[in-house]
């Protein structure tokens, strides 16, 4: 399932392709996120990586060592919490082609397994539907909205909170269930979902091979 990507910490090499990337994708992310794709907001970045209450990857496509986008879980409290929020962005030219599907999974797999933690929380626009049926594909549960919750673009915006425990995640085992899962749920439902249902399918189809 991981085989097209790889994640790694993010380096003071990677600013040019950060920026880039963050740039070109300016219009894609306005009224989603507020990262600016400059030499400061990089410096931030990395200062952040290199804190014990985040970890930050950069995703980097195999073969030509494309930068797709960056997930991180930030805000990391340890001791008895052991709870983080994910975080997550993908560049527009690589958008709706299951890049995101596969940096979650990395990404759910080194926070359970390797830092243990017991729960990932994940606050997402209601309206951002490609965002919801990432989480929901993960096996995140929905355990509310949060009001005026984040200020993007001056504006104070409601968030969906979306959580997954580490005795709910289930490694590559069982992801083949949430893909069949959300595929019978939204197949034919919501025209603007179907490219999302399709690699649903694709990816439930190499499943199912293996």
């Amino acid at each position: 399932m991981s085989s097209r990507i790889l994640l790694r910490p993010p380096r003071p090499e990677d600013r040019a392709a950060w920026c880039d990337l963050v740039r070109g994708s300016r219009g894609f992310y306005t009224g989603r996120i507020t990262t600016r794709g400059t030499t400061a907001a990089f410096r931030a970045y990395l200062a952040r990586a290199k804190t014990p209450t985040a970890v930050c990857r950069l995703i980097w496509r195999r073969g030509d060592d494309a930068l797709l986008g960056a997930i991180n879980i930030s805000e990391i409290v340890w001791g008895f919490f052991k709870s983080g929020y994910l975080g997550y962005y993908i560049g527009e030219a690589y958008a709706g082609q299951g890049y995101m599907t596969e940096a979650l999974h990395l990404m759910l797999r080194l926070a359970f397994r390797r830092l243990r933690l017991h729960r990932v929380e994940a606050n997402i626009l209601p309206e951002n539907q490609a965002s919801l049926a990432l989480v929901r594909r993960a096996g995140f549960r929905c355990e509310g909205r949060s009001l005026r919750y984040l200020k993007i673009a001056g504006r104070w915006r409601d968030h969906e909170r979306w959580a997954l425990l580490a005795d709910e995640w289930r490694p590559a085992a069982s992801t083949a269930h949430h893909y069949a899962r959300f595929v019978d749920l939204w197949k034919d439902a919501d025209p603007e979902l179907q490219p999302l249902v399709a690699e649903a399918e694709e990816h439930l189809a190499r499943l199912r091979a293996e």
